[in-house]
């Protein structure tokens, strides 16, 4: 859709007690949110009654740091396997569009594209499948990997693991069946097609040749950026790219994360975002920082000095590529590094009223440097209470979101088209 009548989709990015990694410090925390069914009914309530697009759970097959000892992290890593989680979600929501992540690397194409199709049928629709590769060495540890594969290798096996999937949900398997070099299916799933065409697929991988896989395979995209400059550089690349794949350029949304404070006034957003920052130990922003750095020894370097030469990543390339060039533009130290990274990991944030936020969102969506945003409320139910209740209401207001859902499924949510 063009000029008056587009506007901007809106992802509620779960992750139990908040995004923020001291969220579950926070004096409102629920500390145990990641085991409790009640807490993320509410959540996904919440959003369908603000008529969000979809909510979005992501996953990681083992704990988010090696040190378990880290209290924050391991707090982090409690939570339900996400399919799980997003089906019982489905029998207590009506429209609100389901999306989880699962892995290429550690899953087999016709069980996964069962699981996710069975959901989409379970939810009338509103399923969504987050294609990743998996870059943690924690992980593969717990499938019997002997380390994590080169990155080139886990998009090649991703590249025909998509391939696969869409074949399945197309019900295009079957008598020419599927012989590749990763994969051989023989039969097509036991579903008739889902009531949307097919699940929508998703993926978050900003690498060279991950956007390349994102032009091919994906109608919706998660990213990361920083800078007005940054978004709008992606947003052009990625769509530039679809044309050499047949597609359109309104055949893919790009939704970067967004990670709002807001508040009445704009001093009440910055008294919430100091006090969540305050709650940082800086061992674990540090930690955290290392693992998105894929660097082991970061400890080792002053905390007040600037963040020393890296080798490039074999596993988060991009987020790696984000940081340092945060660091380099603004000339943080570690410290300060691991402090402005631990409140979003990366992602853009915004403190201010509902109107300096709108403000915000607007002008990336006008500019053409994004089609929505998922959003990463700082601590749950807080954040996302207040998004709901001051910033929806605002981007309605402006007439750049909806007032109700027009249809049933996610593809009509998101404006996609049906598949063949």
């Amino acid at each position: 859709m063009t000029g008056a009548h587009r506007q901007m989709k809106l992802g509620a990015f779960l992750w139990a007690t908040g995004h923020h990694i001291a969220a579950w410090r926070h004096p409102k925390a629920h500390v145990t949110a990641g085991i409790d069914i009640d807490h993320y009914i509410r959540l996904a309530r919440t959003a369908e009654a603000a008529k969000f697009d979809m909510v979005f759970c992501e996953d990681a097959a083992g704990l988010r740091e090696a040190d378990v000892g880290i209290a924050s992290q391991t707090s982090r890593s409690i939570g339900f396997e996400p399919i799980s989680l997003l089906s019982a979600l489905a029998v207590q929501t009506s429209r609100i569009g389901l999306v989880s992540t699962a892995s290429t690397s550690y899953n087999e194409p016709y069980g996964l594209a069962r699981t996710f199709l069975s959901l989409d049928h379970l939810s009338g629709g509103r399923a969504g499948w987050n294609l990743v590769t998996s870059a943690s060495p924690i992980e593969a540890a717990n499938f019997g990997s002997t380390g994590l594969k080169p990155h080139a290798d886990r998009y090649e096996r991703a590249r025909e693991f998509a391939e696969v999937v869409a074949g399945l949900w197309r019900g295009k398997l079957g008598a020419s069946a599927h012989d590749g070099q990763s994969f051989s299916v023989r039969d097509p799933l036991d579903l008739p097609r889902s009531p949307q065409g097919a699940p929508v697929m998703v993926q978050a991988g900003a690498s060279e040749i991950g956007r390349d896989l994102a032009a091919r395979t994906a109608d919706m995209v998660f990213t990361a950026a920083q800078t007005f400059e940054e978004a709008k550089a992606f947003y052009d690349d990625l769509k530039g790219r679809l044309a050499a794949y047949g597609r359109e350029p309104d055949d893919i949304k790009i939704m970067p994360g967004v990670a709002p404070v807001v508040a009445e006034t704009e001093a009440e957003a910055q008294e919430k975002y100091e006090e969540l920052q305050e709650l940082i130990p800086d061992d674990v922003g540090v930690a955290l920082l290392s693992s998105y750095l894929s660097i082991s020894d970061l400890w080792r370097y002053p905390i007040d000095g600037p963040l020393p030469e890296l080798p490039e990543s074999e596993e988060m390339k991009s987020r790696q590529a984000l940081v340092i060039e945060q660091s380099r533009r603004d000339g943080l130290s570690i410290r300060q590094l691991a402090r402005h990274f631990a409140g979003a990991r990366g992602h853009w944030r915004i403190v201010g009223t509902a109107a300096q936020i709108a403000d915000e969102l607007q002008a990336r969506f006008e500019c053409g440097a994004a089609d929505g945003f998922n959003v990463m409320p700082s601590y749950f139910p807080g954040e996302l209470d207040a998004f709901a209740a001051l910033v929806v209401p605002e981007l309605q207001r402006r007439g750049l979101f909806r007032r109700d859902y027009d249809g049933r499924t996610l593809r009509e949510h998101l404006g996609l088209k049906r598949p063949d």
